[in-house]
């Protein structure tokens, strides 16, 4: 009897293992994690990025680590993603998960040489973010394009980016999200919240246009109710300006970011309520994370969060929509909200699940 074949599997597209950045690494590290504690047979390796790495060890927990001298984000994302695909076909793996399509130009050179099977997460749309301009622009759109043309399989991370994907290109996509359980796991630590006001209403997020962070802050000016902004304020002119604007006000405080896991855990459980301002990109990592802490949920109202959240937390497109809505909620209406979010998050998004899902497309 024939022994049978070992994929080896490449995850390529992130700055690497152990996460330390954003929600493609999270998803990398918790793939990892899967694949360890139920003793996968694929042979794993993650493709990790070396400029700013303190060290290269040559494994991390179950996978093997390769590194790639390129930036994994920005305009370097491009030859990073395509050195790794490049390697990772060099060295016999069989199974490319691409996260991301800045690279994805070289995957039909790849497909001339190489029968590697190739499964690409297109992440949000990429093209369409506020961020943007001009050649990017027109690059994305069209890397998004030979990615879904050059993938075996394409994976959306919401139904939302599916249904574009089937209307703009006719693929049926397989809609896998994220988990967000990871982030009750951590110890809280009481430090992280003790200048901190009772009962408040949490923002937290990269300070992005596109996040509407401006709008959240209009709506909180003069409601009375506390606000929490955390974000990478400084990094940015819009987030310079905001912090600038309300610096010093009576119910909103600007926070600068945190990223430490139990600081994390302790600024959420302190929050009686979540906004969430994404309008773009897909199932936002942080919002799948929030779904668990049980608490009432404020998204704006994109075709993305309502797919996410199944059309059940309150949604605004506007702050004086968004005043509106917190001026009227109950306290009942809060406690119904904050079970159904947790129900969902429980149901489905968990690492589990997640993990799950992908090593079934992966081994197929």
């Amino acid at each position: 009897m024939p022994d049978l074949v070992k994929h080896r599997v490449a995850i390529l597209g992130t700055v690497g293992v152990p996460a330390n950045y954003g929600g493609f690494e999270t998803l990398a590290e918790n793939l990892v994690g899967y694949h360890e504690e139920t003793g996968n047979s694929l042979e794993l390796t993650v493709y990790c990025s070396s400029k700013g790495a303190d060290s290269q060890p040559a494994r991390y927990r179950s996978a093997a680590l390769e590194y790639v001298g390129f930036d994994a984000n920005g305009v370097q994302s491009i030859p990073y993603d395509m050195v790794g695909l490049f390697d990772a076909v060099r060295k016999g793996h069989d199974r490319l998960l691409l996260l991301g399509v800045s690279g994805a130009l070289i995957l039909p050179l790849l497909k001339l040489f190489s029968r590697a099977r190739v499964i690409t997460n297109v992440d949000g749309i990429e093209w369409k973010r506020e961020k943007w301009k001009g050649l990017a622009k027109h690059y994305l759109r069209f890397a998004e394009f030979v990615a879904v043309k050059a993938s075996d399989e394409v994976i959306a991370d919401n139904q939302a980016i599916a249904d574009y994907l089937k209307e703009a290109y006719g693929c049926e996509a397989h809609v896998i999200p994220y988990g967000g359980d990871h982030a009750v796991e951590a110890d809280p630590d009481p430090l992280a919240v003790a200048n901190l006001p009772d009962g408040y209403a949490l923002g937290l997020c990269r300070i992005e246009p596109e996040n509407n962070i401006a709008m959240i802050l209009e709506a909180f000016d003069g409601l009375g109710m506390p606000l929490v902004f955390v974000g990478n304020w400084d990094k940015s002119r819009y987030g310079r300006e905001l912090k600038h604007k309300y610096a010093g006000h009576p119910t909103i405080t600007i926070h600068d970011p945190v990223y430490d896991p139990r600081g994390l855990r302790a600024i959420r459980d302190g929050a009686s309520l979540y906004l969430h301002g994404h309008s773009a990109g897909g199932t936002n990592p942080a919002l799948v994370e929030m779904m668990h802490f049980g608490i009432p949920i404020a998204a704006h109202g994109c075709a993305f969060n309502r797919h996410t959240t199944e059309g059940r937390a309150l949604y605004f497109t506007s702050a004086a929509e968004l005043r509106a809505l917190l001026s009227q909620m109950s306290a009942g209406e809060a406690k119904a909200i904050g079970e159904t979010m947790c129900e969902i998050a429980s149901r489905r998004y968990t690492w589990a699940s997640i993990g799950r899902a992908y090593f079934e497309l992966l081994e197929a």
